[in-house]
């Protein structure tokens, strides 16, 4: 459950549609849709009654609605307590992963710069493992890395997810639907060890009793990616935010059974360095994670 998606559940009730809480939100309606129904798969239960015209909550979506406006409360309370100006002033060392800087860091450095205008923000782009050592030897204050490299002996939320999926050049692939066994004949383009990502996908296929027949290791995004639409072989690349290279025919989306699993995101911390500014910090996070476009904009302001 994720503050976003609370939000479109509080402003439709609250201005009485969809449509107007998308445009308070700054976001599209679908978007807010998406939310609305996120929560109702994750509660297994509807909330709102759509035998209407009008956005009415049923009793669950009330009950819903209720908690909501009582976390949201919390979250402001949060941000208006620990984001004074004058109050926090500190450096604050903040490691991500390359796709992160690639897609919403730009949004979480404005947040934070707006509601922390003294903290100086030093951000970080290295791979997962890096990102996890670096933690652990005290050289960042917070990591956002794949779920894959959270260890125990740091706190971690998860804030957000990503998609991957099967692509290539057109044409470097033959046929329509795959198994996985019979993709992994192909040449494959992998992140590595040292990726979170490619950890991940590593140990899922090895539980698919599947072995690439060749695997060439790409640990930067930028170069697999470039290596994928060069032909070069087939690659796992995040689904949506490389949308736009599909449309321009660069790239082609392979229908591969079984489908790839869900990468989550956690914001990972030292223990000892817990602070309402880092779990702050980590709220905003979890507001702004969005892994669906590269090179976002910063919001406007109020946007947020």
């Amino acid at each position: 459950m994720t503050f976003k998606q609370l939000e479109a559940l509080y402003w439709i009730a609250q201005l009485g549609g969809f449509a107007p809480a998308a445009n308070h939100l700054h976001t599209s309606q679908s978007a807010i849709s998406k939310r609305v129904h996120e929560l109702e798969q994750l509660f297994d239960t509807e909330l709102f009654d759509r035998s209407l015209r009008t956005a009415r909550l049923t009793d669950k979506g009330e009950e819903m609605f209720v908690l909501a406006k009582k976390l949201l409360e919390q979250r402001d309370a949060a941000i208006e307590q620990f984001g004074k100006p004058g109050v926090v002033e500190r450096r604050v060392r903040l490691g991500v992963t390359e796709l992160t800087a690639m897609t919403w860091l730009p949004r979480l450095v404005s947040l934070i710069r707006r509601h922390y205008p003294k903290v100086i923000l030093e951000p970080d782009v290295d791979d997962s493992l890096q990102l996890r050592d670096k933690l652990l030897a005290d050289a960042l204050d917070l990591a956002i890395v794949p779920e894959t490299f959270a260890d125990a002996r740091m706190p971690h939320r998860v804030i957000g997810q990503v998609q991957s999926a099967w692509m290539c050049k057109p044409g470097v692939v033959q046929g329509g639907a795959l198994r996985l066994h019979e993709l992994a004949q192909h040449r494959m383009l992998v992140q590595g060890g040292n990726s979170g990502t490619g950890r991940a996908y590593d140990a899922w296929m090895k539980e698919q009793g599947v072995q690439p027949a060749e695997v060439i290791v790409v640990s930067n995004l930028v170069a697999l990616t470039g290596f994928t639409v060069s032909g070069l072989g087939v690659s796992y690349l995040p689904r949506d935010c490389l949308s736009p290279l599909v449309a321009a025919g660069m790239l082609e989306v392979l229908q591969v059974t079984p489908p790839l699993p869900v990468v989550r995101y956690v914001a990972m911390h030292k223990g000892e360095r817990r602070s309402a500014l880092t779990s702050s910090l980590v709220m905003l996070a979890q507001e702004c994670c969005d892994f669906s476009r590269m090179f976002q904009a910063q919001p406007a302001a109020g946007a947020e």
